[in-house]
């Protein structure tokens, strides 16, 4: 049977490097949402506290300034922020996928966490690999962050920003069926002058995604506001490669095709699209990348999905009194974030 449903995606930017206080924006935005109907609601790519676009403007060096506050206002799961995030999706009966900086202990990650709408936490990912500059900040996720959950709205599945360029984890996501694809995006007002960071590419990307995997995809994406700008931007060499706003958010139909009518660069918002699951079967009868449009004789994907651990522990064998041996470590025996 066919299912029905209104989504939503965020253009807006946060209280940069405040959590609370951008804790208290996406409340808004989810209420917001929920008021006029939606089931889910999407926000961009670290969104709390704000994307660390220092890291394109001076060298890593001199970013150090940002470390400590940055570090202290990142989200920690299972904290009294993360909390405020399960209330809201709860409150408002909705179902929330939120772009996070993720703080473990003293590294941070690139992460995407799916609320159900009553509150619980569905999945947690990382980023696999940070791009470029993001790999003096953030750390990486593993296999087990390929994930899609099943939920009453269906199968949902996230990735961030160039995760969309990477072709064999795209199709590790296909090939768990996914039907709605968050695809969250920082914003695209940073380095005007490389074509491969703006909006025409990155937005094809999306559009890309939703053809490829017959899917519908969720774009959210952030906004440079005026009072980030000012903050970030110390001199004209650095006005030059950061620029106000850069949200392109958008929705795409499993054919392709764009559902919203786009917002400013510069305007902050919500872009509502209806969703039919029965498309999916429209779009699939042309093309299924897992099934009758695979070939898996000629090629086919290696999935390692076992979370890494850096710690695993030796559990100790008693053979006979007096003599212990350490035998291997175990699949399931490990110390580690999740």
């Amino acid at each position: 049977m066919s299912t029905v449903f209104k989504a939503a995606v965020v253009q807006a930017a946060p209280e940069f490097m405040r959590l609370n206080a951008s804790i208290d924006k996406a409340v808004s935005l989810i209420e917001e949402a929920a008021a006029n109907g939606a089931s889910l609601v999407a926000f961009s790519e670290c969104w709390l506290p704000g994307y660390p676009w220092w890291i394109w403007l001076s060298p890593a060096a001199a970013n150090i300034r940002y470390f400590q506050s940055y570090h202290e206002n990142c989200l920690v799961k299972g904290s009294n922020a993360f909390e405020r995030l399960s209330v809201a999706a709860q409150k408002h009966n909705i179902f929330l996928s939120m772009g996070a900086s993720e703080r473990d202990h003293g590294s941070l990650y690139i992460a995407q966490f799916l609320f159900g709408r009553d509150g619980h936490l569905l999945a947690a990912r990382r980023k696999l690999k940070p791009t470029h500059m993001e790999r003096t900040v953030f750390g990486e996720g593993d296999g087990s962050d390929l994930q899609v959950c099943d939920t009453e709205l269906g199968q949902v599945g996230q990735l961030c920003c160039w995760e969309h360029l990477q072709p064999l984890s795209k199709y590790a996501m296909y090939s768990m069926h996914e039907q709605i694809h968050v695809a969250a995006w920082p914003s695209f007002s940073c380095y005007p002058q490389a074509y491969s960071l703006g909006p025409k590419l990155n937005g094809a990307a999306s559009q890309v995604y939703a053809v490829e995997g017959s899917c519908y995809v969720l774009a959210p994406c952030g906004v440079v506001s005026e009072d980030m700008h000012d903050f970030l931007v110390d001199n004209e060499q650095q006005a030059e490669l950061l620029l106000k706003g850069g949200g392109y958010a958008q929705i795409y139909a499993p054919d392709g095709s764009p559902m919203c009518s786009p917002l400013g660069p510069e305007e902050e918002g919500i872009l509502y699209a209806d969703i039919d699951l029965g498309a999916i079967a429209v779009a699939k009868s042309f093309a299924d990348p897992v099934g009758h449009y695979s070939r898996p004789d000629v090629t086919r994907l290696w999935l390692n999905r076992k979370p890494q651990m850096t710690v695993n522990d030796f559990a100790p064998i008693i053979a006979d009194e007096g003599d212990v041996e350490n035998n291997e470590p175990s699949d399931n025996a490990g110390v580690g974030s999740d």
